[in-house]
C-alpha cells in the first residue's frame, strides 16, 4: 500500500491555497518576519505527523534554510516588488512580464525551500488524540512566537488560528 501522508510540500500548497490563508501568512510574515515556510512546516508536523514543535525544532528549521530564505527566496521578493513600482522603466507592459517571470522563480524557490524542511521531519505520523488544528495551532503559535521573541499579541493568535482552521 503506497504511503498516503502527504509531503510538506503538497499540503503547504493545498493549504495556502484556501481563503484566508494567504492574507494570515502575509500578516504573520509583516508582523514578525516570519518565514512563512517554517510556518507551514510546523501546520504540518502537527496536522500530518501529529507531532509537538519544539524550540529545538524551529532552531533546526531555521538553520536549514536560513541561508536560502535569505539570499534566495528573500531576494527574489524584493527584486519582484521593487518591480511593482520601479526604478524606470518599470511599471509597464515589459517589466510587468518580467515582474511574473521572477515571481513564478520565487515560488520556485520556495519550493525547494519546503522540500528541505519536509526532509527534517522523518518518520510516519504519531498516533494522538488532539485535533489536527489544535495540533496545528500550537505548532504554529511557537514558530510565530519564536520568530516574534515575545509571546502571541492577539492578532497574531487570530491569524494562527485561521490558517488553522482552514486545515
Amino acid at each position: 500500500m503506497a504511503d498516503e501522508t502527504p509531503t510538506l510540500k503538497d499540503f503547504a500548497l493545498a493549504l495556502y491555497a484556501r481563503e484566508g490563508v494567504p492574507p494570515a501568512c502575509l500578516a504573520l510574515q509583516e508582523a514578525t518576519g516570519l518565514d512563512v515556510n517554517i510556518l507551514l512546516f510546523a501546520a504540518w508536523r502537527g496536522a500530518v505527523l501529529r507531532r509537538e514543535v519544539s524550540a529545538t525544532d524551529i532552531a533546526a528549521a531555521r538553520a536549514r534554510v536560513a541561508e536560502w530564505h535569505s539570499e534566495v527566496v528573500k531576494a527574489l521578493r524584493t527584486v519582484r516588488r521593487r518591480l511593482k513600482t520601479g526604478p524606470s522603466p518599470a511599471p509597464d507592459d515589459r517589466t510587468a512580464k518580467l515582474r511574473a517571470q521572477v515571481q513564478a522563480i520565487e515560488i520556485a524557490a520556495e519550493i525547494i525551500e519546503l522540500e528541505e524542511l519536509g526532509a527534517l521531519a522523518g518518520g510516519s505520523p504519531a498516533p494522538s488524540e488532539t485535533d489536527a488544528a489544535a495540533l496545528a495551532f500550537a505548532a504554529m503559535a511557537q514558530v510565530v512566537a519564536s520568530f516574534a521573541g515575545r509571546p502571541l499579541r492577539p492578532e497574531e493568535e487570530a491569524a494562527v488560528r485561521a490558517i488553522a482552521s482552514a486545515i
